[in-house]
């Protein structure tokens, strides 16, 4: 669940005033996700979503994300667009908090992705990369290899009980995957949080991406390694696998449209362990540290270890497409 805003009557008032859109017909609590408090939100039945920012995320980050969406749907990328208040900002107040109101993208969400699916996602990841090139926009990415051994500390042993010297695995990996990670790969504005509820289809073909609150500046084949790791592993009893027609579809698409060089390639399965590594982080925290009285659903650290796991057996980019 995530409403953990409360919107009353006199706040509702209080938007309509904000912005010169109409009366609010309807508005209705969104469950899905798990940073911010989100609302559809009808003006004279137009569709619209509020996003009132929580406290993980940065107030000084927030007009970066607003201008990247803004300006990739300016440049023909379906993705949510900012509405101007009418002082001509993105941003306004609610609650005391930051608060934005974007346009509604249709479609939805699929719980599975074809191969076919994966082939046209990575053309669209591709486009979406040629696309943020040209906002000439920066964001440093908060989650990068530099800010693990810092996370990793608020992680103490008590993980240990999910899987034996979990915390010890997560060191040894940090301090290997650190030491061969890539330091000039081409590198631009990434989503960076592609995973299957932020991409949306309408009528069974890809039509948008929603919730760019992770975006920064990363390497390409980052981004890649993170979809890979997302979306094209099926579980298997306990154990997770790489799909190995949904990967090579994925890769095959992007490089339709942008091709990898031989370095991305060569360090490809290293972005990899890093992107599991990354979320095995982030979710041991919140595993450790979300009160059992949250809302929040906590996800399971595990699946990102054994993906972890998984990659650390492969070295080649071959080992991921076909």
């Amino acid at each position: 669940m995530a409403v953990f805003t409360k919107i009353t009557s006199s706040d509702v008032k209080k938007i309509e005033n904000i912005f010169n859109l109409g009366v609010i017909n309807k508005i209705k609590g969104i469950r899905k996700g798990i940073e911010n408090t989100n609302y559809f939100i009808e003006f004279n039945n137009k569709k619209f979503v509020l996003t009132i920012f929580e406290k993980r995320v940065k107030i000084k980050d927030l007009p970066f994300f607003m201008k990247l969406m803004s300006g990739l749907s300016n440049l023909g990328i379906n993705c949510p667009k900012p509405i101007k208040t009418k002082k001509n900002s993105f941003l306004f107040n609610i609650k005391s908090k930051k608060a934005c109101l974007v346009t509604f993208l249709r479609g939805n969400d699929k719980k599975t992705l074809t191969p076919r699916d994966c082939y046209v996602l990575g053309k669209n990841i591709a486009i979406l990369h040629q696309a943020t090139k040209k906002l000439k926009l920066y964001r440093k990415n908060a989650l990068d290899v530099k800010s693990w051994h810092k996370f990793s500390k608020k992680i103490d042993k008590r993980i240990n009980r999910l899987s034996k010297n979990l915390k010890g695995t997560i060191e040894e990996n940090i301090i290997d995957i650190k030491k061969n990670w890539p330091k000039n790969l081409p590198k631009g504005v990434i989503h960076s949080d592609l995973f299957i509820d932020n991409i949306f289809f309408l009528k069974k073909k890809f039509y948008g991406f929603i919730d760019f609150y992770f975006s920064s500046t990363d390497f390409y084949a980052y981004e890649l390694a993170t979809c890979i790791n997302a979306i094209c592993f099926h579980k298997n009893k306990s154990q997770y696998i790489l799909d190995l027609k949904k990967s090579s579809n994925l890769l095959k698409g992007y490089q339709k449209i942008r091709k990898l060089n031989n370095s991305e390639k060569n360090k490809f399965n290293i972005l990899c362990r890093g992107s599991a590594l990354r979320y095995l982080l982030t979710r041991s925290y919140d595993f450790l540290n979300t009160p059992k009285s949250a809302i929040i659903r906590i996800k399971d650290p595990k699946e990102y270890l054994k993906k972890l796991i998984f990659h650390n057996h492969l070295s080649k980019f071959e080992n991921y497409i076909r």
